[in-house]
C-alpha cells in the first residue's frame, strides 16, 4: 500500500498490530479504569442515600424528591415519569451541582409523552405511585432509598435494592482553590448554561457558587470519602488524563426478580446470552477501535448501545441507560431476596427459590437517566424503545443487495476489472468499494490524480450497468495547509480542542490528524454540505458513503482513542465520547440526503455506533478474522444489534483479517447471504479473494448464495420497511417470536428473517450436518430447497454437503420472491414476482407484498408504494389493499404461485378486481405436496383472488 512519508509510522504501527490477535494490554480492564475499581469496591447492603419525602412535589407529569447521602450530607434530586407506552424514567442528579452535568441530547426522537402519576399511599417510610393499568404502582421506599416496581403481587424490578447507588458529586480539589478547581473556560460560559436548565424546577436553579457555600457552611459536619488513586488525576500506559472536575462517575443497581435471561448491551463479542461477571470483567461499552478482537470478551468494540433486556415465561423488560460516557455493566445472578413492603401493600413474599438477576451500570460521567420499558411481550419492548430512539432507517433496496469490498481495489482499471469479473461469471453485485487508498494522500473528500483520475467516468460506468460504489470518508483531517477541508475547519473553529485550548492533534491514517467536533450541530451542517456535488468534485448521486474509525481513532491516543480531557465546547470528551460516531453517521447522512435535494434515500456505513445509531444506516462488526468463530460469532453479535434497534447489521464476509480457506469463504457467503448487510471485505495484505478466485466449484457454491439472497430482496426489503414502521428487528432470536418456549432462550447458531425464515447457517469446519431447533408445537416447517415438511417443537439433524444452507419457512406465511436474478437489483425492479404460499395445519397462510419506487423518500412524502396483504383461507388466495390512500402504479406482475403443502385441486380460477375469470393452468406434485399455479398474469399492484377447487 503506498503512503505518504508522514503516514508511514502509524501505518507500520496498525500493520504490526494487525498481524496478531488484539494486544489487550492496549484497554483498560476494570482495575485499570479508576472509577470502575472505585465503584466495585463498593459493597452490597450499604447504601447511605436516604429519600426526603418532605420535600415531595408531584405536578401531573413529574414526581421530585431529594435524596440524602448520610455519609457527606450531599443531596440528590430524584426525577420520576410516568411515560406513555408502560414505561418509567428516573432521572438522578446533583441537587446543587457544581457545575452542570451532561445530560444526553440528541439521542431521544422527542420529549417523551408523560401521563399523570398520582400518590395512592404514604406513610413515613414510603409512598405508592400508581403506574396505570394492571394494578402497577411505583414503590418509593426512603430508608434506604429503594424503587420497587410491582404489578400486583408481583415486583417487576427493583432499583437501589442491593444498595449500589453511587453519585460522585462535582467538588473542589482538597488542595487547590475553588477559583482553581473551574477552569476559565468553564467559568467564562456559566451564565450561558444556566440558560440551558431554565425550565427546570427552581431548586436546580442553584449556581455553583451557593453549592460552594452550602458545603463550606457544613464542611464539619461533611464526611468526605478520602482520596483515592485516579480521582483526580490518572494515568494508563504514557497518557495521563489530567480530570479538571475530578471524580464523578455514576451507579445503580437494578434486581430482576424471576429472571434468568437477559440480552443487549452491544458490541461484545459474545454469546447472545449475557454472561454473569462476578469474578471477571464486567461487559465495558467504550467505543474502540480494537484490531482482530477476542472472541468470548466482555471488552468494548467499536460501538455502545446502553440498553439491556431480559425475557422469561413472565415478561419481556428493557432498561436504557442514557448515558454516552465510559460504562460498565456488572451482571450477577442468584435466588432474589424477600421483599416487604410493610403497611403499603401486603405482597406475598417472594420465593427465596426463584432465581434472580442483578445488573449494575457503571458510568464516568453525566447523570443518572434511565427508561424502563416494561413490555410486557418482546414486540411490546421493541416499540417502547422505537418510541424513545426512532427505527430503523428505510434503505434503498440495492443496500439489501451483495457489496464486493477489499482494502483496497488499486485503481480505476482494477474497479472496472472487477466489475467485468461478475458479469464475466455471471454473479450479481450492487456496489463496489473504495477504502482510504481511493483519496488523495488519505485527503477525504478527493480522489488519488493518478490512480483515480476520471472518477465520474468510472461511475458513470458502473451507472450503465445500473450498479453503485461505496467511498471511504473518515472523521480524522489531514493537517495540512494546501488541503481544503482543512483550512476551512480551521477557518470556522470546528476542531475538536484539546485540554489547553488549542487543536486537538492525533495520529491516524493521513498522519497528523485534526478531528472535527461533530458534536457542534454547525459543523455537522458544514460536514453535510461538503457531500454536495460542487463541493465533492467527482462524486456523482450513485456514490454512497462509508464512515470508518470514528470512534475516534487515534492511533497515538490512550486506548487508540481521543483523550478524554480533550473538549467539545464547554464539554469534555469523557461526556460525549460514544456519541461521536452517532453524529459522524448523522452529519454524513444528512448531507447525501441534502446533495439530491431531499429526494433520495442515503446509505451510509459505520462502525462507531450508539443508541439512536439505527436512524442513520448500517453498522457492521468491525475487524473481524477469517476464522470459523468469528463466522460463528457474527450470528450473535448481529442478533444482539437487533434487540436494540440495530437491524441493518453484517460482519466482513471472509473475514477482514488472514486468509479464508475456500471451505470457509463458501459457508461465510453462505451465512452472509442470509444475514440483513451483505458485504465482502478483506485486509490489505491479504490475498485477492473475488468469488471466482477460488475455483470454479467454489464459485458456483458463491454464486448460489448470492442468487438467493437476490431472489429473496423483495421479502427482505419488506421486512426493512417494517422495521422503519414499527421498530421490530429484521433479524431476531427464536425466542423473540416463540417467548415461552424455553429450548429457545439460550439458541445462537440459527435465527429468525421475519418470523417467516428459519436459518440454520453451517459454522462447523468439515460439518457434514447440523442440528436444527423448529420451534411451535403443532406449527409445520418446510425446507425451502426440498419443499420437505417438518413438525415443529423438535430438533432435527439434517445432513449437509457443501452446496446446503438450511433454510425452513414457516407453515402459515406467504412470502414473495423474484426468481429472475439479474447482474443488480435495480435491473430486477420491474421482474415478476413469484409466491411461495405454506400452509400451516389448518391449511392457511398469509402474507405481505411491499413494492415502491426502491430508492426515493416518496414512499414517505407522497403516499408512493404498495402494500399488499395476502392470505390463503378455505382454499381461496387473495391479494388486499393495505393502504387505500397510497398511490403508487408498478409493472411487475404475479409470474407464478407455488402453494406448499395443499393438495390438487380438479380446478383453480383466477378472478379479477373487475369481475373477470380465467382458468389457471397448474400442475401438482404429490410427492412434495406442492401446487405450481403458472402465469396469473395480474398485476402486483391490483385487488385478485384465485379460488381452487
Amino acid at each position: 500500500m503506498a503512503a505518504s512519508c508522514d503516514s508511514l509510522l502509524p501505518l507500520i504501527l496498525l500493520l504490526c498490530l494487525s498481524v496478531q490477535a488484539v494486544d489487550r494490554s492496549n484497554f483498560k480492564t476494570c482495575d485499570q479504569s479508576a472509577f470502575c475499581k472505585r465503584q466495585r469496591e463498593l459493597k452490597p447492603g450499604q447504601s447511605p442515600y436516604r429519600a426526603l419525602l418532605d420535600t415531595l412535589e408531584l405536578s401531573n407529569s413529574r414526581f421530585t424528591l431529594q435524596l440524602i447521602n448520610d455519609n457527606n450530607k450531599v443531596r440528590l434530586l430524584l426525577e420520576l415519569y410516568r411515560l406513555q407506552g408502560n414505561m418509567t424514567r428516573v432521572k438522578i442528579n446533583e441537587f446543587k451541582p457544581l457545575k452542570p452535568r451532561y445530560e444526553v441530547p440528541d439521542v431521544l426522537i422527542s420529549d417523551p409523552i408523560t401521563e399523570t402519576l398520582s400518590v395512592v399511599a404514604q406513610d413515613e417510610n414510603s409512598l405508592v405511585l400508581s403506574l396505570g393499568g394492571k394494578d402497577q404502582r411505583l414503590i418509593v421506599s426512603a430508608q434506604p432509598f429503594r424503587l420497587d416496581i410491582v404489578e400486583g403481587p408481583q415486583v417487576l424490578m427493583s432499583l437501589n435494592s442491593r444498595g449500589l447507588l453511587a453519585f460522585e458529586h462535582l467538588r473542589a480539589r482538597k488542595d487547590t482553590s475553588i477559583s482553581h478547581k473551574i477552569s476559565s473556560t468553564v467559568g467564562s460560559m456559566w451564565d450561558s448554561l444556566k440558560s440551558m436548565f431554565s425550565s427546570k424546577n427552581e431548586s436546580e436553579q442553584a449556581t455553583g457558587q451557593e453549592n460552594v457555600e452550602q458545603l463550606t457552611d457544613e464542611d464539619g459536619q461533611i464526611k468526605e470519602e478520602e482520596d483515592k488513586p485516579g480521582m483526580w488525576e490518572e494515568t494508563f500506559k504514557s497518557h495521563t488524563d489530567s480530570k479538571p472536575n475530578g471524580p464523578s462517575s455514576i451507579s445503580l443497581d437494578f434486581s430482576l426478580p424471576g429472571v434468568e435471561h437477559i440480552y443487549g448491551i452491544p458490541e461484545h463479542a459474545d454469546t447472545l446470552k449475557l454472561k454473569n461477571t462476578d469474578g471477571s470483567d464486567p461487559y465495558r461499552l467504550y467505543n474502540l477501535d480494537v484490531f482482530q478482537y477476542e472472541l468470548h470478551n466482555p471488552m468494548a468494540l467499536y460501538g455502545a448501545v446502553p440498553v439491556l433486556i431480559s425475557h422469561s415465561t413472565d415478561r419481556t423488560m428493557g432498561i436504557f441507560w442514557l448515558n454516552a460516557a465510559e460504562t460498565w455493566v456488572d451482571i450477577s445472578s442468584n435466588t432474589a431476596g424477600r421483599t416487604m413492603f410493610g403497611k403499603i401493600l401486603d405482597i406475598v413474599q417472594v420465593s427465596s427459590e426463584a432465581p434472580q438477576t442483578d445488573v449494575r451500570w457503571m458510568s464516568e460521567s453525566g447523570i443518572i437517566d434511565v427508561f424502563i420499558m416494561l413490555g410486557p411481550k418482546p414486540v411490546d419492548v421493541f416499540t417502547q424503545y422505537a418510541s424513545l430512539t426512532g427505527t430503523q432507517s428505510f434503505p434503498p433496496l440495492s443496500a439489501l443487495a451483495y457489496h464486493q469490498c477489499r482494502w483496497n481495489y488499486n485503481d480505476q482499471e482494477d474497479v472496472k476489472t472487477v466489475d467485468q469479473g461478475f458479469d464475466e461469471h455471471d454473479i450479481p453485485y450492487d456496489l463496489i468499494w473504495l477504502d482510504i487508498e481511493h483519496a488523495d494522500g488519505k485527503r477525504y473528500f478527493t480522489w488519488d490524480p493518478s490512480k483515480f483520475p476520471q472518477p465520474k467516468e468510472m461511475l458513470q460506468g458502473l451507472m450503465d450497468k445500473r450498479r453503485k460504489l461505496v467511498a471511504i470518508v473518515d472523521p480524522h483531517i489531514r493537517v495540512d495547509s494546501g488541503y481544503k477541508i482543512h483550512n476551512e475547519i480551521v477557518s470556522k473553529n470546528f476542531y475538536v480542542k484539546n485540554k489547553d485550548g488549542g487543536d486537538y492533534e492525533g495520529w491516524c491514517w493521513p498522519g497528523n490528524s485534526g478531528y472535527p467536533d461533530f458534536t457542534n450541530p454547525e459543523m455537522r451542517a458544514w460536514w453535510a454540505s461538503q457531500f454536495a456535488y460542487d463541493q465533492y468534485e467527482g462524486s456523482m448521486e450513485n456514490q454512497y458513503i462509508w464512515n470508518d474509525m470514528n470512534e475516534p481513532s487515534v492511533f497515538n491516543g490512550p486506548e487508540v482513542t481521543m483523550h478524554k480531557d480533550a473538549l467539545h465546547g464547554v464539554w469534555e470528551h469523557r461526556d460525549v465520547h460514544n456519541l461521536y460516531g452517532l453524529y459522524v453517521q448523522k452529519a454524513t447522512a444528512d448531507g447525501l440526503i441534502q446533495r439530491s435535494g431531499g429526494v433520495e434515500r442515503p446509505f451510509v456505513l459505520t462502525r462507531a455506533f450508539f443508541a439512536g445509531s439505527q436512524r442513520y444506516g448500517a453498522v457492521w462488526t468491525g475487524d473481524n478474522a477469517a476464522e470459523w468463530g468469528h463466522l460463528k460469532m457474527s450470528i450473535p453479535m448481529c442478533l444482539s444489534l437487533g434487540l436494540v434497534g440495530i437491524s441493518f447489521c453484517g460482519a466482513d464476509v471472509g473475514g477482514f483479517f488472514k486468509h479464508p480457506s475456500a471451505e470457509l469463504l463458501v459457508r461465510w457467503y453462505q451465512a452472509g447471504a442470509y444475514q440483513p448487510f451483505f458485504r465482502a471485505h478483506a485486509h490489505i495484505d491479504t490475498p485477492r479473494r473475488e468469488p471466482w478466485l477460488f475455483g470454479p466449484e467454489n464459485t458456483a457454491l458463491i454464486r448460489e448464495a448470492i442468487r438467493q439472497r437476490y431472489a429473496l430482496l423483495p421479502y427482505w426489503y419488506q421486512l426493512f420497511y417494517n422495521a422503519h414502521r414499527t421498530g421490530q428487528p429484521v433479524m431476531r432470536p427464536l425466542w423473540v417470536e416463540y417467548p415461552d418456549d424455553v429450548a429457545t432462550f439460550i439458541i445462537e447458531d440459527e435465527y429468525l428473517i421475519g418470523k417467516d425464515l428459519l436459518v440454520h447457517p453451517v459454522t462447523d469446519e468439515g460439518a457434514t450436518g447440523v442440528t436444527a431447533y423448529l420451534p411451535g408445537k403443532g406449527e409445520v416447517w418446510y425446507d425451502v430447497h426440498t419443499f420437505q415438511k417438518h413438525d415443529g417443537d423438535q430438533s432435527l439433524y439434517i445432513p449437509v454437503t457443501m452446496s446446503s444452507i438450511p433454510v425452513f419457512q414457516r407453515g402459515g406465511s406467504i412470502i414473495c420472491r423474484k426468481d429472475r436474478v439479474r447482474r443488480s437489483s435495480s435491473c430486477m425492479e420491474n421482474d415478476p414476482y413469484t409466491l411461495y404460499v405454506a400452509l400451516n395445519s389448518q391449511g392457511s397462510a398469509e402474507g405481505e407484498l411491499y413494492i415502491d419506487d426502491f430508492h426515493t423518500f416518496s414512499y414517505e412524502k407522497a403516499k408512493q408504494f404498495v402494500h399488499r396483504h395476502l392470505s390463503f383461507s378455505a382454499n381461496t388466495l387473495s391479494s388486499r389493499n393495505l393502504a387505500t390512500d397510497s398511490q403508487f402504479s408498478t409493472a411487475s406482475w404475479i409470474e407464478k404461485i407455488m402453494i406448499i403443502g395443499g393438495s390438487q385441486p380438479s380446478s383453480a380460477t383466477l378472478k379479477n378486481a373487475d369481475g373477470t375469470e380465467s382458468a389457471l393452468e397448474f400442475e401438482f406434485d404429490s410427492t412434495l405436496a406442492v401446487l405450481t399455479l403458472r402465469k396469473p398474469g395480474v398485476n402486483a399492484a391490483v385487488d385478485w383472488t384465485i379460488v381452487l377447487r
